[in-house]
Order: structure tokens, then C-alpha cells, then sequence
């Protein structure tokens, strides 16, 4: 075992050792976008500023001009992801997203299969339902062969079987499942299919076309809205009872939950602001293009890979003829991975380490303290990955 050098982490001037803080790098985009794009920026200022009513209660002139601008951000989001609009439900993060459909499909009874991959915002809910004793739950292995992937789902599916649930490509490695063949199985068996599409929402073209019945997705990472945002967009095939129930500013008088969409799950005060955010998200990544952004950083995870691709020492989480989204995960052999990010944040660069509350992807890559995990965005430029790479093999020679 290599020791771990804590003078890797400095930076030496003369003959003495200290640090001079460098402009912060973000590279942890997976979990939350930023910087964020100019035009979110001054959405959110004029939406404070400007939309000061509230959606649907009351028909003053605040009133209306905020609904007013909250339905052309519900039909923005409607048109990128080839839905409805009143399909459109604007959620406070995707791991709400996820429990309001996974638990407003399945209900008190059934089957669901997820994958080996999922993030915890999936299994954690399921994992919920099952100790009802009601909800019974299996786990299908994701694989680097798409075919067996797609015949592990295929083997668990039983007559009970109401829903597939799965992440459409890993927060951890960034492997992209074959979501298009599994949203075929389910149209052939009558499964209701939740994708979970945080990571790639805002990367490449995702539409409930795709065979997906109920799409969940945060609105505060690809698609570059503030935190606090997420989305459920439905297919209108399978009703979702509601878990929450309140004012919603339609059938008031009633003293059940409405059982229409998006009211019946849009319980309480939408985040307007949040709202704005999304909307101006959703068009600059129109302005740019999915396809310029996903080659643009997917081409800088392979300039990351490709320079250390000959260090003795770091493990990178990928495999040949595999089809990833711009995530990497990779590991410096002697050290931890908190270790790690630490010394990268010293020299100004932001990486996720740990398990990335995804503890069925760790299982599964049998990585048993976790990994370091490299995510840019549009923002980011070759000269941070030439950057960061010199820094990690600094670091990888000090050990």
C-alpha cells in the first residue's frame, strides 16, 4: 500500500510551502449546475421583481401575470420533452419527483424492478413500499452488454410486475442503460416505466416518445435552473395518486384532492422563481444545442481520461464500448477518495467524492469507499481538464 504524502495538497513558492487559493473550478455539475447561464440569472432577478402573485389564487392583475408566466414555462418544458402541458408538473427536486410517482403508480400492492445503478432516490422509496409487507421488489444487474442488461429486466418481471423504475443513465459512472428498449418491454407488458433522468436531462434528447409513461428529472442541473426545482412529466397512460393533498387554486370548494393533472400533484405554492429558472434553462440549451453540448463535454471527459490513461495508480470507472453520459468516476490507488477531492478543492477545483447517495451503483461496482467524480459542464474549457490532470498526477506521484 502506497503512503498518502499531505505535501501533495501544497503548492511551493521558494523554499517554503504555501497555498495561494486559485479561482474555483466547478466540476461537480451531476449534482447541481454552476455557474449558471446569464439569461437564469436575470429570470430569477425579474421574477422576483416582477411576478409577484401567485398561480391560480385570485384574479388580480399579480395573479394573472404570474400564471401567465408560469404557463409558458410549463408548455416550454412540455415542448422540449415532447408532452403535454397540463401533463407538466413542477416538483421541488427529482427525488420528489420520484416518490411522487413511484408511490402514486404503485400504491399499496405490486411488484417494481429497478436497477443495479439507481440512485437512492429510486431505492429508497421502493425499498419504503416493500416493508408495508404489500410491495415486493427486485433488482435487475445492469451490465456493460446492453442484451443481458435488457434480459435481466426481462427475468424479474412477474404477473404482479406494475412498474419498471430506473435511472436512464448512472450519477456515478454516467453508463446510459438501454432506457429506449426497456420503455419497449414495459409497452408490451403494460408496465408503467419511470425514468430517472437527472443526468441527463439537458445532455442529450430525451422524450416520453422514447417509450418512458412518467419522466422525473431535476430542473437545477443539465437544465441549468436554480435548486429547489424538479419535474414529473406524464404521459397521461397511468394515474398517479396523489400523496399530498391541499390548496391547489382549482376546485376549491371540494375537500378532496383534485384528480386531474398537473393540480393533483401540485399541492400548495409552486416555486414561481424556480419556475422562471427552468423556462430560461430550457432556452439557452435550445440557443446552444443538446448535440453542441453534449460534444463539447463529452469531449472533455475523454481529454480527462486520455491524460491519465497511462498513470500507474488511478482507476477509471469505464468500459470499452460502453455508452456514457459526461460523468467520470475514477479512484488514485492509496488514498481515499475524500482525500482526494480535498486536495483537488485546494488547488481550486470542485469534485464530488464518496457514494454519491447511490449505494446499490457502489455495490455494484464493488467500490467500497466510494469514488471521486469528475462532471463539467458547458462552462467548463480543455485548459481545466490540462489544469486538473496535471494536479491529480502531482498528486498520484506524492503518494
Amino acid at each position: 500500500m502506497r503512503i498518502f504524502n499531505s505535501n501533495a495538497c501544497s503548492s511551493r513558492t521558494g523554499s517554503s510551502r504555501r497555498y495561494n487559493k486559485p479561482a474555483i473550478v466547478n466540476f461537480d455539475n451531476a449534482a447541481t449546475s454552476f455557474p449558471k447561464p446569464i439569461g437564469v440569472k436575470t429570470a430569477v432577478i425579474e421574477a422576483l421583481t416582477k411576478y409577484g402573485g401567485n398561480v391560480g389564487r385570485g384574479g388580480h392583475s399579480l395573479a394573472l401575470l404570474t400564471s401567465a408566466m408560469v404557463y409558458d414555462a410549463r408548455q416550454t418544458v412540455a415542448d422540449f420533452f415532447g408532452a403535454e402541458l397540463e401533463n407538466v408538473v413542477f416538483t421541488y427536486n427529482c427525488t420528489h419527483a420520484l416518490n411522487l410517482a413511484i408511490k402514486g403508480v404503485v400504491g399499496n400492492s405490486g411488484h417494481i424492478i429497478i436497477s443495479s445503478l439507481e440512485h437512492n432516490s429510486v431505492s429508497r422509496p421502493v425499498v419504503a413500499l416493500s416493508k408495508t409487507g404489500r410491495v415486493k421488489y427486485s433488482v435487475a444487474k445492469v451490465y456493460d452488454d446492453d442484451e443481458r442488461t435488457l434480459q435481466s429486466f426481462k427475468d424479474l418481471i412477474t404477473n404482479e410486475t406494475k412498474v419498471i423504475a430506473c435511472t436512464i443513465a448512472s450519477n456515478v459512472t454516467g453508463q446510459i442503460l438501454p432506457y429506449k428498449e426497456i420503455g419497449e418491454i414495459c409497452k408490451a407488458r403494460n408496465i408503467c416505466f419511470i425514468a430517472d433522468g437527472a443526468q441527463v436531462c439537458g445532455v442529450i434528447p430525451i422524450k416520453l416518445s422514447d417509450g418512458i409513461n412518467i419522466l422525473c428529472t431535476a430542473g437545477h442541473k443539465g437544465l441549468y435552473g436554480t435548486t429547489g426545482t424538479g419535474l414529473l412529466i406524464s404521459d397521461g397512460k397511468y394515474e398517479i395518486s396523489p400523496i399530498m393533498q391541499g390548496g391547489s387554486g382549482s376546485a376549491s370548494l371540494s375537500l378532496e384532492q383534485p384528480n386531474f393533472l398537473p393540480d393533483s400533484l401540485e399541492c400548495g405554492t409552486i416555486n414561481i422563481v424556480g419556475a422562471a429558472s427552468i423556462k430560461a434553462g430550457i432556452e439557452f440549451i435550445n440557443s446552444i444545442t443538446l448535440e453542441k453540448i453534449f460534444r463539447h463535454e463529452s469531449m472533455l471527459c475523454s481529454k480527462f481520461i486520455s491524460n491519465l490513461s497511462n498513470e500507474v495508480g488511478i482507476r477509471i470507472y469505464r468500459s470499452p464500448g460502453v455508452n456514457y453520459v459526461p460523468i467520470v468516476s475514477f479512484n488514485v490507488d492509496g488514498m481515499m477518495p475524500e482525500e482526494v477531492a480535498a486536495c483537488l478543492n485546494k488547488h481550486g477545483f470542485c469534485l464530488r467524492s464518496g457514494f454519491h447517495c447511490a449505494a446499490l451503483a457502489h455495490q455494484s461496482l464493488g467500490t467500497e469507499y466510494g469514488t471521486v467524480r469528475l462532471a463539467p459542464s458547458v462552462f467548463n474549457t480543455e485548459n481545466d481538464i490540462m489544469r486538473i490532470t496535471s494536479v491529480i498526477k502531482k498528486i498520484n506521484k506524492n503518494i
